[in-house]
Parts: C-alpha cells; sequence; structure tokens
C-alpha cells in the first residue's frame, strides 16, 4: 500500500513539504543564533521582509517584545509536531492493544471493553481536555496523556473489526493447533493486518492533534508562555492584528502548510487502500 501511495505525485508532495517543514524546525533554531524568547526592544515590530523598514535578520518580522517571528514559528511548529505524533503514537498503542484483544477473545471481554469504548466517544475530546487541564498543571507530558487517553476509541474500533475478521481465519486455527497462544498470534499474526486500515487514520490525526494542541493554547490551556507554540502565540498577537498582522498571520502560514501536507498524504494513503482493496493494485 505504501508503494502505491508513494506512487501518487499528492503523497511525494506532502511529504517532501512536510519533511522540510520538520527539518527546519529541528535544525534552524539550533544553529541560529537567536533566542525565540529573548526580548528586544529596540527591534520591536519590524516588518516581514520584504516591507519597508524591514531589518535583517528578521525575515518573517518581530514582534511586540522584538521577539523574531520565524523562529518562534519553528520553535512552536517542533512543538506541536512533538505533541501531535506522541499523542497519536499513544492513541495508537492503546486503542489497538484494547481493540485487538476485544476482537480476538471476545465474550465478557469484548463486552466491557466496547462499552468503556462507547462511553468515551460519548465525551467530546477537546471538552475533556479542557476540563482536565483547567483544574492541573498544563504541561507537554499531561497533554500528551490527556488528548491520548481521549482519542483512543477510534483505534480501538478498527483493531477490533480486524480481529473479528481474523481470529477464524485458516491461519489463525493453523497457529492454535500447532501450540501458538493467543498473545503470539495477536502480536505476529494479527496486528500487522491492521496496520494498513489504519496508516492513513493516523496521518491525519497528527493533523487532528495539532489542531487541538492550537487550541488548548490559544485558550491559555498549552504549553505556557514563554515557550512560543501557535496557539499562545497567536493569543498573544491578537490586539495587533491591524498595525502588525504578520505575528498572527504566519503562526497561521507555517500551520496551514503543515496540516495541508499531513492531509495530502493521509488522503493519498487511503486512497492506495481503497484501490488495493478493489483489486486495482
Amino acid at each position: 500500500m505504501l508503494q502505491i501511495a508513494f506512487a501518487r505525485s499528492d503523497f511525494r508532495i506532502g511529504l517532501i513539504g512536510f519533511g522540510l517543514l520538520v527539518g527546519l524546525a529541528i535544525l534552524l533554531p539550533l544553529v541560529s543564533s537567536i533566542d525565540p524568547v529573548k526580548i528586544a526592544y529596540s527591534s520591536k515590530l519590524l516588518p516581514p521582509f520584504p516591507a519597508e523598514g524591514w531589518k535583517w535578520p528578521y525575515l518573517l518580522g518581530t514582534d511586540q517584545l522584538g521577539r523574531d517571528v520565524l523562529m518562534r514559528c519553528l520553535v512552536g511548529l517542533r512543538y506541536s509536531l512533538l505533541i501531535g505524533v506522541t499523542t497519536v503514537v499513544l492513541m495508537f498503542i492503546v486503542g489497538c492493544s484494547l481493540g485487538l484483544y476485544a476482537g480476538f477473545r471476545g465474550g465478557w471481554a469484548d463486552a466491557v471493553i466496547m462499552r468503556l469504548t462507547d462511553a468515551q466517544l460519548s465525551i467530546p475530546m477537546i471538552i475533556l481536555a479542557i476540563t482536565i487541564l483547567g483544574v492541573s498543571r498544563p504541561t507537554v507530558p499531561a497533554i500528551i496523556l490527556v488528548l491520548g487517553l481521549s482519542g483512543w476509541p477510534l483505534y480501538a474500533r478498527v483493531a477490533r473489526s480486524v480481529a473479528l475478521g481474523e481470529r477464524n481465519r485458516g491461519y489463525v486455527l493453523g497457529e492454535r493447533v500447532l501450540g501458538a497462544s493467543d498473545l503470539r498470534i495477536m502480536l505476529l499474526f494479527v496486528a500487522p493486518v491492521v496496520l494498513p486500515p489504519i496508516a492513513f487514520v493516523a496521518v491525519l490525526d497528527i493533523a487532528r492533534m495539532m489542531i487541538f494542541e492550537s487550541i488548548l493554547g490559544f485558550l491559555g490551556l498549552g504549553v505556557q508562555p514563554p515557550t512560543p507554540t501557535f496557539g499562545n502565540v497567536i493569543a498573544d498577537a491578537r490586539k495587533y492584528l491591524l498595525n502588525a498582522w504578520w505575528i498572527a498571520t504566519m503562526p497561521g502560514l507555517f500551520m496551514l502548510v503543515s496540516l495541508t501536507c499531513l492531509n495530502l498524504m493521509g488522503s493519498a494513503l487511503e486512497r492506495a487502500r481503497n484501490a488495493v482493496l478493489r483489486g486495482e493494485a
């Protein structure tokens, strides 16, 4: 499926764009001498290139405290990606483990896990995250844990449906005859079957978690200042939209490009999987 998706131009465009953004977010703040949190009132509200009054090396201008907007966007992208990817990994591990176990074993285990899944799905993720983080200290691990433990039901449902279809297949029965344990069969034979239908869900969920992280930051429940994130940078820049539009616009553009690249890759993976199911590849 990955080979079919990689043959698509939209997947390659998304992958290249996303790779460039990740590379910039990781490397440029490390090699640059500009501190994204250092206040410099003498350089405040400088416009971005090529506007009049632009000043090197502030390519995207500075904010109301003289901090470099480009570096703040890159650091914000780094935190957004860290939270997005780690949250999806946590959701994948928890959801797929519970879904595989429920679908493969059936009986009371399936009933209990699915009722927990239904209960979790009845509570909107962002409402649950706001409620929990509003009464606790919103650190990066706390945000990842709250979002991760709020979003696992979708993965559990997909893994369960695959496990239900595979548990009575001939190769599973053959492994049981040979004495393989249920855990071995689930990990070595059923789990790899779960990956294709859930791959595009995971890629799109990274984009969704980045949006949720920005919403929390905008509400003051994300990573706390002075650490820059898309949400808190845009929240601070609201009062400067008329005379310093770039402070809020540039983080929004970085986020727009990042989400577009992720959606291109996720959509290409979904179309590749559908082509495989239709027997076209």
